[in-house]
């Protein structure tokens, strides 16, 4: 989100290139973090703040006088509604003194600190700069955010934290079973954005087919208006609605065999018809003209202003094109169309998932001060914060009673009821993020949407790709459990 952005989401560091060789900065310098580690008598362990006194209103033990560093992503989602949460903890612990910062460089910013063994308390991990999850977990540089979901929540001390979060994002956290390394904030919901009005305006309805979309598109095209778009220079955007699709003609089980690396995964029937059906509309002259040098915010303005009718993205759109979309466009979201009757899940599967991955460093001197500043974040009053400052939703399930939804927020939610249990969560672009940005986006999926490859060449490609990722013992290996 933002200008270079991200999650998320994401968030998630869904959104630019991440400059892997950075990301692997954490293993490519041993030497350094040893010798560091080594003059600073390994800072971290030793440095740790006291704990406080543990009572009814303080579950984790904080310390209310020791220092608290919070760096915040300064995204899509900007950082008010951080600030408001830091503002109780301050109310909270009037002694503590905390310092806060955004940047939209969390790499390059904080990676040398985790090298060197003096992280802050409390880090939003996402945008284009973000540093690899995979890479923290497996070096063992992040705490167990247990004590958090297991501690009283805010509002109702009888329900824990984690009674009070949405589908799916304690599992988020997590990747090799039980500890939770991650608290996604934002609740991303992720699909073919749209604007009813222009819909009306072709007296079309949202094509719950691909025949209706293909149909729709050259009604438009005829109207000189494309039917797509998408960031070309980021085309790992295309999964946003592409995963989703897969899922639904084929079931969970492919998205689940693709997240596990399994070999042949790409292969799937599923996998080939969606492809095909993605390239029918380059094919057919349906996606915007000089879409694959677009960045996120050219394609994002060139659909706001009416350019082209559909985008593959995520819930955070809203907020980052506020000044560009206009007051009578009816944001809403969809779902993937159908394929045909033979699809394994119904119309309305979409996917949805935690952005904005929160981290506590396990070298962090204030780590119950960290997860006390989360446990404030994921009351009532922070979501409702949250979700008044950037239109979306957060991790806390509820915190929209009293507001006044946007028209994205709306249809998002209204998404959500129709979806029921029929929400998928692809990981890939968790678990393995260049092979999900650079590999299937960049070098297969833009290549394909940009009519320089075909569906079965692209499959061959993502599958060598994926067989390498498996190989490569070089990065940590994550499951569906």
């Amino acid at each position: 989100m933002g200008s270079t952005s991200a999650q998320n989401n994401e968030g998630l560091g869904r959104r630019d290139l991440i400059k892997r060789s950075a990301a692997l900065g954490l293993i490519a310098v041993p030497t350094m973090s040893f010798l560091s580690a080594c003059a600073s008598g390994d800072s971290g362990t030793d440095d740790k703040v006291e704990k406080g006194e543990k009572s009814e209103k303080n579950p984790l033990a904080v310390n209310g006088s020791a220092p608290l560093e919070i760096v915040i992503f300064d995204g899509g989602f900007g950082t008010k509604y951080a600030e408001d949460a830091r503002d109780v903890y301050k109310k909270t612990y009037p002694e503590a003194q905390v310092k806060f910062s955004a940047t939209q460089k969390i790499q390059s910013v904080l990676q040398p600190r985790f090298n060197g063994g003096t992280p802050p308390d409390l880090i939003d991990n996402s945008g284009a700069q973000q540093m690899d999850m995979g890479v923290l977990v497996g070096k063992k540089q992040l705490t167990d955010l247990t004590p958090l979901l297991d501690a009283p929540s805010i509002d109702d001390p009888a329900k824990t934290v984690r009674d009070t979060l949405r589908p799916g994002i304690v599992e988020m956290g997590q990747f090799d079973g039980d500890p939770v390394w991650i608290m996604y904030y934002a609740y991303t919901v992720y699909g073919v954005w749209y604007s009813q009005t222009a819909l009306d305006k072709l007296d079309a309805t949202y094509p719950e087919t691909w025949d209706e979309m293909l149909a729709l598109c050259a009604k438009a095209k005829k109207q000189g208006i494309a039917g797509w778009t998408y960031p070309g220079k980021h085309p790992y955007y295309i999964p946003f609605s592409l995963y989703p699709f897969i899922g639904k003609i084929g079931g969970v089980e492919v998205l689940n065999a693709i997240d596990n690396l399994e070999p042949k995964a790409w292969e799937h029937p599923a996998v080939k018809a969606a492809f095909e059906a993605y390239y029918e509309l380059f094919a057919k002259g349906y996606i915007l003209k000089g879409t694959p040098g677009l960045d996120h915010r050219g394609s994002q303005g060139a659909w706001a202003r009416g350019k082209a009718l559909f985008i593959p993205n995520g819930s955070w759109v809203e907020n980052e094109e506020a000044a560009i979309i206009p007051k009578d466009f009816k944001l809403s979201v969809g779902a993937p169309s159908s394929l045909d009757s033979s699809d394994k899940l119904p119309f309305g599967t979409i996917w949805a998932s935690g952005g904005e991955p929160f981290i506590v460093p396990a070298k962090a001197k204030n780590p119950a001060g960290g997860m006390e500043q989360l446990r404030i974040m994921l009351s009532e009053a922070s979501s409702k914060s949250f979700t008044s400052n950037t239109k979306s939703l957060s991790a806390f399930n509820g915190g929209t009673d009293g507001i006044t939804l946007s028209d994205g927020l709306q249809s998002g939610v209204a998404a959500l009821e129709k979806a029921g249990t029929n929400v998928v969560n692809p990981r890939l672009q968790d678990w393995y993020v260049k092979l999900q940005k650079e590999q299937i986006g960049v070098a297969a999926l833009g290549e394909m949407m940009a009519g320089r490859a075909t569906p079965a060449e692209t499959i061959k490609k993502i599958q060598a790709f994926a067989d390498a990722a498996a190989k490569d013992q070089s990065i940590k290996h994550f499951r569906h459990q």
